[in-house]
C-alpha cells in the first residue's frame, strides 16, 4: 500500500510572509476598529504618557518581531507548548485594545495586559534554551508591554 500523498510544506519565506501578514494585519485591523477617540482624549493621563504618534511605529516594529518569533517557533515545532503560548499572548494582545478602547474598561484592560505580559515571559522561557533569537525578539515587546501596563494602571488610577 502506498502512503497517502502529502502536500509539500510552504517555502520558509512564504510562511514568514503569512506570519507577518497575520500579526501586522491583525494588529492594524484591531487598531482601526478600536481607535482612542474622544473618550481617551478626555482621560487624565500620567505625566509620562508618550505622544500619540509614538504608538504606531512602536507597534509596527513590535508586531514584525512577534511575527518572526512565531514563525521561527512554528518552523521548529508547530504543535509545541511555545507555539500555543505564542498564540495565547497574541490573543491577549488583540484583546487588550478592544477592552481598553472599545469597552472603555481600563481596570479589565489592566488584567488583560498583566496576563499578556505573563504569557510573553512564559514564551521567552520556553524558547530560551533552543531558540534564543525568538526569546530575544520578545525582549522589546516585554519592555513595551511593561511600560504599557504601568501606563494603563496609571490611567485606571487617575480616572
Amino acid at each position: 500500500m502506498r502512503p497517502a500523498p502529502t502536500s509539500p510544506p510552504l517555502p520558509g519565506w512564504l510562511t514568514l510572509a503569512l506570519f507577518v501578514f497575520f500579526v501586522l494585519g491583525g494588529g492594524t485591523l484591531i487598531g482601526m476598529l478600536f481607535q482612542p477617540g474622544e473618550w481617551y482624549a478626555s482621560l487624565d493621563k500620567p505625566f509620562f504618557t508618550p505622544p500619540d504618534w509614538v504608538f504606531a511605529p512602536v507597534w509596527i516594529s513590535l508586531y514584525v518581531m512577534i511575527a518572526v518569533a512565531g514563525w521561527r517557533t512554528w518552523r521548529r515545532d508547530p504543535a509545541s507548548l511555545a507555539m500555543q503560548v505564542w498564540f495565547g499572548q497574541l490573543a491577549f494582545n488583540f484583546m487588550w485594545t478592544s477592552t481598553f478602547f472599545g469597552m472603555q474598561l481600563p481596570a479589565l484592560a489592566f488584567l488583560v495586559i498583566v496576563i499578556m505580559a505573563g504569557l510573553i515571559i512564559v514564551f521567552m522561557r520556553l524558547t530560551w534554551k533552543h531558540d534564543r533569537v525568538s526569546a530575544m525578539l520578545f525582549s522589546p515587546y516585554l519592555a513595551w508591554t511593561g511600560f504599557a501596563a504601568v501606563l494603563n494602571g496609571g490611567i485606571w488610577g487617575l480616572n
